[in-house]
């Protein structure tokens, strides 16, 4: 007799199900880093080596990936790990993991739209998204597809212009500013140099040379921002609209960031009703100095190693800045392309990550179900690691379960 059971296929499990929801063309991408050879073959070189290089020598680059690599994990077994769950309470609100996405300028030049992509896969997630001040998309409308997200500033040291913009973003409806606190003069990128790239952007031949062999960014990115949207423009610099990308005026509105101080914070504090943010510390004693100003939390970072070439990794130092925190929010980024190193992180004092270039590769590789493919990742690895290191929720990370190499 014919046994019917040999024919018939078994039902899809969960693992298969979640596969085939994903879209094809997204399937090929494993990990965070998948993103960055698609991003790098569709960008001209002049815009991947803008968003992938450092300052100088990319020693602080390299020691960002590094930092992570000189720690283990010591994990517990024969827990119950079932119900694993890593939602993350963060300035009174609840997000489905302990990572966002971090500002970066620009992303609209980058990928078409890149800072509503990213914030409405952010939005979709329910993770932070941080709108960057030199981003090419009005923080209103941003705010309007994600009403999570939060504006960082680029300050000069004047008050006229800082108030100004404190209101116009509390207008907004934002509810967390970020001060960045490590930009007092424009960096020393020599890559950015090389590769033609520059602010404001200048077609020189090379410049040329890279757009007209890349058409794909040419025509699925420039020319559809300029055809749907006009010329870009730096937005959220000030209260009003900043130069467009093609104007020689922009270094005269990024100036005077050098007078930048903390009374400069303590102006914001007083002025601003939400969380108040500053990014950029690697200094334990400035951490205090931040908490003794108002601040609601800090980012320790040093700026993906894009400014001062050699700044240790933020990883370095955080169990003693987090030892300074003292009931104040101790965030970090820079080098982040795995679960492990979240988990990572939070174990040696973070209450939350930011991973910034992988996102903005993703967006360049497929758009905003790229980043949301991206970020699906990273939340997936974090779930695994969680059962592997014996723990079920974020609130059970310490010290223990990392050591040094």
């Amino acid at each position: 007799m014919h046994d019917k059971t040999s024919t018939m296929t078994s039902p899809p499990t969960v693992v298969e199900r979640a596969a085939s929801a994903v879209p094809r063309t997204l399937r090929r991408y494993l990990s965070l880093d998948d993103f960055e050879a698609t991003a790098r073959r569709l960008l001209p070189k002049f815009l991947y080596g803008y968003i992938a290089g450092g300052a100088e020598t990319d020693a602080s680059v390299r020691d960002n990936r590094r930092a992570f690599d000189e720690y283990g994990f010591v994990p517990r077994v024969l827990n119950d790990v079932s119900g694993r769950e890593q939602t993350t309470t963060l300035f009174g609100k609840t997000y489905a993991a302990p990572f966002g996405i971090p500002p970066m300028g620009s992303a609209a030049l980058c990928a078409y739209r890149g800072d509503v992509v990213l914030t409405r896969a952010a939005a979709a997630m329910n993770l932070p998204m941080i709108l960057s001040a030199s981003s090419l998309i009005t923080l209103e409308e941003v705010r309007r597809e994600n009403p999570a997200a939060w504006y960082q500033a680029y300050l000069a040291g004047d008050p006229s212009r800082i108030e100004p913009l404190v209101d116009r973003v509390a207008a907004a409806g934002y509810d967390t500013f970020v001060v960045t606190a490590d930009v007092p003069v424009p960096p020393n990128r020599e890559n950015n140099i090389r590769n033609g790239f520059r602010v404001p952007l200048a077609i020189t031949p090379r410049v040329a040379f890279a757009v007209m062999t890349h058409p794909h960014w040419l025509f699925r990115t420039w020319m559809r921002t300029v055809t749907n949207h006009g010329m870009p423009h730096f937005e959220n610099m000030d209260a009003s609209r900043g130069p467009p990308v093609l104007s020689q005026n922009l270094m005269r509105n990024i100036g005077k960031r050098d007078q930048l101080a903390w009374k400069h914070v303590e102006l914001i504090r007083r002025r601003w009703n939400g969380k108040l943010v500053v990014k950029g510390l690697i200094a334990p004693a400035d951490a205090r100095i931040a908490r003794e100003s108002g601040v609601d939390g800090v980012i320790v970072s040093n700026h993906g190693g894009r400014q001062l070439d050699y700044t240790m990794s933020a990883l370095r130092t955080l169990p003693e800045i987090a030892a300074q925190a003292n009931g104040m929010t101790v965030m970090l980024d820079g080098g982040i392309r795995r679960g492990t190193d979240v988990l990572k992180a939070l174990s040696l004092g973070a209450q939350f990550v930011f991973v910034g270039r992988p996102f903005l590769f993703a967006a360049v590789a497929g758009g905003e179900a790229g980043v949301r493919r991206a970020l699906t990742l990273l939340k997936d690895e974090i779930d695994r690691d969680m059962a592997l290191l014996g723990i079920r929720s974020i609130g059970e990370i310490s010290s223990d379960l990392v050591r040094r190499f």
